[in-house]
């Protein structure tokens, strides 16, 4: 579930909301009572817990405090506002696609880990958080998405997404379910579409927003968006939309899929792992497998986001932040406390192997990730996000295809950094 937008550091015009977990505020200056003053890290609600008590730790251990903040919301647009007030953190949690971005604006540094240490590391997240040949954050979540589907409704997973649609039309024909699919279209406001959650249907029709340079990582130089094989793509997502099946509606949103499933009106729901604590707590009868591709036609590759930890070019401790980083944030008893905290795939292999041994779940969402794609973490995908949610929802409204893609392509290029 991701939004990204434009680093166009001038023209950020936000308020900071920001919630304290430490003692004091994140702009209060370093506390002059430890030698090495006070290592600020900015962390998300759930897992700013998880992160206190090792932070602590190293912290004493290093003659300085640590302070946990969580950064409520537009965390990426907040660091990026307080880095150049002077007020930012040390250390910040986040999406491994905001890297291309923040690299080119100065706003985080490389992580100085050697590469033999990353090969703890799943090859994907391992992949995620490259750019430029280094490595710019330690990850420690792997997210993908993953088709959840109720095993009352449906034994069988379906070995096609052509067959989960006619699974599903028969469902609701015969009055079981009143929606074919819990499938996300629309942004929660239903007014401009989905990329996140659309790309693994795009991909298997033959789309891609991106080429490959080769040594899979995302070429900037080979934009795919109208490329005859991403209309015909499109094509396909159109079959399933408001002028085709009707399987595929603008009304459709991450919300409301979740809650049509959760509450038996649709057999299956495409999301991710955020999702679990919603289904496991409604008590739905699940499964979980990969999203299948069209019949005939190549995979579903879905995005694969890589949750990191990244080290802040203008904080105010560089060096202590580095050591946190490789020592700490690297550890296996942390990343098994983050996965505690909330289940994601952990991107450490040996704590993805602990939480195997407790998540009958986990390996369905491994083999999604090991099949995805990981999502462009270039400064280029800030111009896509815009046009190509406004190319879905044109898709599945059911204007002409061809026309709209070329739109996209256009509008894409038009934004993309000279």
């Amino acid at each position: 579930m991701r939004k990204n937008l434009a680093l166009i550091a001038a023209a950020i015009c936000l308020s900071l909301s920001l919630t304290a977990c430490g003692s004091g505020s994140v702009f209060d200056s370093a506390s002059e009572d430890a030698p090495n003053g006070t290592l600020v890290i900015w962390a998300d609600e759930k897992r700013a817990e998880a992160l206190r008590p090792f932070a602590d730790s190293f912290a004493a251990a290093h003659g300085a405090r640590a302070e946990i903040v969580a950064v409520t919301e537009n965390q990426q647009e907040t660091f990026i506002r307080a880095s150049q007030a002077g007020t930012g953190p040390d250390v910040m949690i986040g999406a491994h696609d905001w890297i291309g971005n923040l690299v080119l604006n100065g706003f985080i540094d490389p992580i100085l880990v050697l590469d033999n240490k990353m090969e703890d590391y799943v090859d994907v997240a391992r992949r995620a958080v490259m750019y430029n040949g280094e490595f710019y954050g330690i990850p420690y979540a792997v997210e993908s998405l993953v088709l959840f589907r109720n095993t009352e409704l449906v034994p069988e997973a379906p070995a096609t997404f052509d067959e989960l649609v006619a699974t599903g039309e028969q469902l609701r024909k015969a009055g079981k379910v009143s929606q074919a699919v819990g499938y996300t279209v629309s942004q929660s406001d239903g007014k401009s579409g989905d990329t996140y959650h659309m790309y693994p249907l795009f991909s298997s029709g033959g789309g891609y927003l991106f080429g490959d340079d080769g040594r899979g990582n995302a070429n900037p130089s080979d934009l795919g968006v109208g490329s005859p094989s991403s209309v015909a793509a499109f094509e396909k997502i159109a079959a399933l939309g408001e002028k085709g099946k009707g399987v595929l509606r603008r009304s459709y949103t991450s919300e409301n899929t979740a809650a049509a499933f959760t509450s038996g009106k649709t057999p299956f729901l495409v999301s991710g792992p955020w999702r679990l604590a919603d289904v496991r707590a409604a008590g739905t009868k699940y499964a979980v497998s990969p999203v299948p591709g069209f019949a005939g036609m190549g995979p579903a590759r879905s995005f694969v986001g890589v949750q990191s930890f990244f080290v802040a070019s203008k904080g105010a401790h560089k060096e202590l932040a580095q050591k946190f980083v490789l020592s700490t944030l690297g550890s296996v008893e942390l990343a098994d406390a983050l996965y505690k905290a909330e289940p994601r795939m952990p991107a450490l292999k040996e704590s993805l192997a602990h939480a195997h041994a407790a998540d009958p779940d986990l390996a369905a969402f491994e083999q999604a990730a090991k099949s995805g794609v990981p999502l462009p973490a270039l400064p280029q995908m800030s111009a896509v996000w815009g046009p190509f949610n406004t190319l879905i929802y044109s898709a599945v409204k059911g204007d002409p295809v061809a026309p709209a893609v070329a739109t996209a392509d256009q509008a894409i290029r038009a934004q993309l950094p000279k």
